[in-house]
């Protein structure tokens, strides 16, 4: 059997999810115990680089860039009715990512200027076959959602840049964190009602979710604006009101996908759950930007990323690992403990800076239920992704 021959029928080379997924929750459950060695001192690497630039890059960029392809390349063949990216490309595009994440542990070893010349191909390859793949479609329609990914690789390169000249990279970094609440407002809003409404068409419920109209175009527009005054560092007075205002417009949006109607069903209830910590982040960030001496910046901020990012990519990722592989659409135990552990990370990490005396345990908690869900996540649907699809009965 030759090799192209083998990697071209490797289960978990058939789809994009499968090595993606399983990558990325590999290397955000031992990138945060990494992150905690290197802020105790017990290790050193990427000195050159910064811890906090270090944390941060890694958990955006190379977990959220992995889940982003993996649900893109999964997602992309659906819309376009093309076939998917796989065999020898999907395992090109997965080595230069596990590329950029050995770049980016080894920074003092070959160097911070080759390393981030390694690290930044991954995004920008990834817009491309998104960008290939929707043309050659003709599903114009989610060119936005492409048009997201290379604002998100530009980010990263912008990123860099600012660490390595400034030491801090604030614009890139909330760049970045809008590019992904945008997709999340994008795909959230769409996986999430309807979802919603296939269970409850099961459940034979009188209610469904409200479709998509005018509204949901207009909170979108409002949380697009805001992000954009935040990331631009607009008039405080403004951009803490646009984002408080996105923020209680998606507060009704979520409310009109019945979600309460749902609440039985742990795999919809999560990306309920997940989706609510956007306009949360929304009203938090709003909040610090009026009222920085009351509301911590570094708490509401996590709204968004451990909140939002955290439990809606573990919500997407155990859904359509189940879908994907053959399984019952059904939560078990274990699944049930991962949704829990995540959204006790989030938690945690968001009134962590609120309590002064109580901060270093609850980052404490925050971290190890982080890494305990993404360990979870492994452990359980690791073997789903790595092993062929079962057949249907």
């Amino acid at each position: 059997m030759s090799f192209r021959f083998a990697v071209d029928h490797a289960p978990v080379l058939s789809f994009g999810f499968r090595p993606f997924f399983f990558g990325g929750a590999l290397w955000s459950a031992c990138a945060m115990p990494l992150w905690l060695a290197l802020m105790t001192g017990h290790l050193t690497f990427a000195t050159s680089y910064g811890a906090v630039a270090w944390h941060a890059h890694e958990f955006l960029f190379g977990y959220g860039g992995a889940i982003i392809a993996g649900f893109l390349l999964t997602a992309v063949p659906n819309w376009t009715g093309r076939l998917p990216v796989r065999g020898a490309p999907l395992l090109a595009l997965f080595a230069v990512w596990l590329a950029g994440r050995a770049a980016m542990l080894a920074t003092d070893l070959i160097g911070l200027v080759p390393a981030v010349l390694v690290e930044i191909v991954f995004l920008p390859a990834l817009a491309a076959v998104i960008i290939r793949e929707i043309i050659a479609g003709r599903d114009r329609r989610n060119l936005k959602v492409a048009a997201i990914v290379v604002i998100l690789a530009a980010a990263n390169v912008f990123y860099h840049f600012e660490v390595v000249y400034a030491g801090v990279a604030a614009y890139a970094l909330r760049t970045a964190i809008a590019a992904i609440v945008c997709l999340i407002m994008l795909i959230g809003g769409r996986v999430t009602p309807s979802f919603t409404h296939n269970w409850l068409a099961r459940q034979q419920s009188e209610r469904r979710p409200r479709p998509f109209g005018r509204y949901d175009g207009v909170a979108i527009a409002a949380g697009v604006l805001a992000l954009a005054l935040w990331v631009a560092g607009f008039d405080p007075r403004v951009t803490g009101l646009a984002l408080v205002l996105a923020g209680l417009l998606h507060v009704v949006r979520l409310a009109r996908w019945a979600g309460v109607s749902a609440r039985r069903e742990p795999l919809v209830l999560i990306l309920h759950t997940g989706y609510a910590f956007v306009p949360l982040g929304f009203v938090l960030v709003g909040a610090a930007v009026l009222w920085p001496s009351i509301v911590p910046a570094n708490g509401a901020l996590h709204a968004w990323t451990t909140g939002a990012i955290g439990i809606m990519t573990l919500a997407v990722m155990t859904r359509a690992t189940l879908g994907h592989t053959g399984r019952p659409l059904t939560a078990s135990g274990a699944t049930m403990a991962i949704y829990a552990a995540v959204i006790v990370a989030a938690v945690s990490r968001i009134v962590a800076p609120f309590f002064d005396a109580a901060a270093m345990s609850l980052l404490t908690v925050a971290a190890v239920a982080w890494t305990a869900a993404f360990a979870g996540f492994v452990a359980v649907y690791g073997p789903m992704l790595l092993m062929p699809r079962r057949a249907a009965r």
